[in-house]
């Protein structure tokens, strides 16, 4: 019919029509075509809707310098973006290339790459088999915010999976990526599992090797190597930047964490009173997520290797000095010890989070690790506790100390320094705060001692070290007095006559 296309499915009923016998006539009427457009289709001229045009429409109007200019600079340079060949076009060519060309160039462009560029990568699929690749790497939950005790929480989560049964493990590390995050977290995942696979991959490590000198790489290599022995894993690692070579984790970072934000939303908070709390929330979620791949999880577990007697070194073992200032330095921070300690050499367990502290054979104590922020890449870690008892042989120290700022352990002790030292003049001001200190640690009543002596500051009473001691010295223990009556002795005689003894 005039002003309308004729499309294949009318095409297709003529021509069934005409197969069976009927005339151009009634053919053309069933098809609801003219007699004419009938005929043009059995001669060949006519195929109907959506056939390939082998004819431009218009003049092409990048002729002139897509075959002598462009295509030799694709060659060169295959990233070469269409915006920027239009924009080279318009600075040499003024005006005869408008910005309306950019769809026609995009679509030339892409044509041309995939006719005559350079081959694509093919990523090829593999098969996994029970027992044989565990696989490690570190994330973040970005869009999450995690807090500990309304404090936001820096931290990175480790994640081991095993390939063929997608059986995870999240640990959270603090301070980043680094060698004894990795031994630490690979560690607990295999003693959780009960065994071990026959290869272990990562990626290629570069955060745990950032800024660390060529002695200290090749360590941590060497002792990479030597734990990786020690469960009877072959190590491995993707290219650097080929994310897909370490695909069985990369992608299921992602399942995780949606199930880690659906978990906090049916939580109703993100905020934690430790980071052991955390921890076992973080167990419970990803539990939920192995009770789904249980089946698969039990043919893994069949097929691991056994594991050794005895755990490997997950840590880094460092030497300190405890100066007379009873602290230690440890990559870059300085941390305060027991005073007791001065002048001993003390062997270091370096973990992500800890450090444990050790006199011969002895632990002596154990240290929250403190990460260097800022500028000057230096921190501290002052615990008042370790030297109160040697500040309270000279208080006067307090004022000028180099970590006295430090020594006061929250914003409400700060508070009570300002105070004290604004309104009490000469060396009573220093005896009061160490003293106050020194009752915060004897009797571990931090908080509430700050809470009480603050009150006393709102309602502008003054602050006597006496009354504080005698509110909250340990009374005297009074031993009372028990009265004990003697029961009659005539009931012994009953046993002797009745042969009892």
């Amino acid at each position: 019919m005039s002003g309308k296309r004729i499309t294949k499915k009318q095409v297709k009923i003529y021509m069934e029509t005409r197969k069976s016998g009927k005339t151009q006539l009634i053919s053309s009427a069933k098809a609801g075509i003219s007699e004419r457009s009938g005929r043009a289709i059995e001669k060949g001229r006519h195929k109907g809707a959506n056939a390939i045009r082998h004819w431009r429409t218009r003049k092409d109007p990048l002729v002139e310098v897509w075959g002598k200019e462009l295509v030799p600079m694709l060659e060169a340079s295959p990233l070469l973006t269409p915006i920027t060949l239009l924009e080279y076009l318009q600075d040499k060519y003024s005006d005869s290339y408008p910005d309306s060309l950019l769809r026609t160039l995009e679509r030339r462009i892409k044509n041309w790459r995939v006719l005559c560029g350079p081959d694509k990568e093919v990523i090829f699929r593999q098969i996994h088999e029970p027992g044989r690749l565990g696989l490690s790497d570190f994330t973040k939950l970005k869009g999450i915010i995690i807090t500990i005790a309304n404090k936001p929480l820096n931290h990175l989560l480790y994640h081991f999976r095993l390939a063929y049964s997608k059986w995870s493990y999240l640990k959270v590390i603090l301070g980043g990526e680094s060698y004894t995050a990795l031994a630490e977290g690979l560690q607990e995942s295999l003693w959780r599992l009960g065994g071990s696979p026959l290869e272990h991959r990562t990626d290629s490590l570069s955060a745990a090797f950032k800024n660390l000198s060529k002695d200290e790489q090749e360590d941590i290599t060497r002792r990479y190597a030597e734990f990786c022995k020690h469960y009877n894993m072959q190590a491995s690692r993707n290219n650097f930047g080929v994310k897909h070579e370490n695909g069985a984790i990369e992608g299921p970072h992602g399942h995780l964490k949606r199930r880690i934000k659906q978990a906090l939303l049916l939580r109703g908070s993100n905020d934690f009173k430790t980071i052991a709390e955390y921890q076992t929330w973080l167990d419970q979620t990803v539990q939920g997520h192995n009770r789904r791949n249980a089946k698969q999880i039990a043919i893994d577990k069949a097929a691991l290797q056994a594991l050794p007697m005895q755990k490997a070194t997950d840590f880094t073992e460092l030497v300190a000095k405890v100066s007379s200032s009873s602290t230690i330095d440890v990559r870059r921070v300085t941390y305060t010890v027991p005073s007791k300690l001065c002048g001993e050499i003390l062997r270091i367990h370096l973990y992500h989070d800890r450090l444990y502290c050790y006199l011969g054979n002895q632990k002596i104590t154990v240290l929250d690790r403190v990460y260097p922020t800022g500028k000057t890449r230096r921190a501290r870690s002052i615990n008042y506790r370790h030297v109160i008892k040697a500040l309270v042989r000279k208080p006067q120290a307090f004022r000028y100390s180099h970590i006295r700022d430090e020594l006061l352990p929250n914003n409400q002790y700060k508070k009570i320094w300002h105070h004290i030292n604004t309104n009490i003049t000469g060396k009573s001001a220093c005896k009061l705060m160490v003293g106050i200190l020194y009752l915060a640690a004897k009797h571990d009543c931090e908080e509430q001692l700050a809470d009480y002596i603050l009150k006393l500051i709102v309602v502008e009473r003054p602050i006597y070290l006496p009354d504080l001691q005698n509110r909250y010295e340990t009374k005297a223990i009074r031993q009372p007095n028990i009265e004990v009556q003697q029961h009659s002795l005539q009931s012994y005689n009953l046993l002797v006559e009745n042969n009892y003894v």
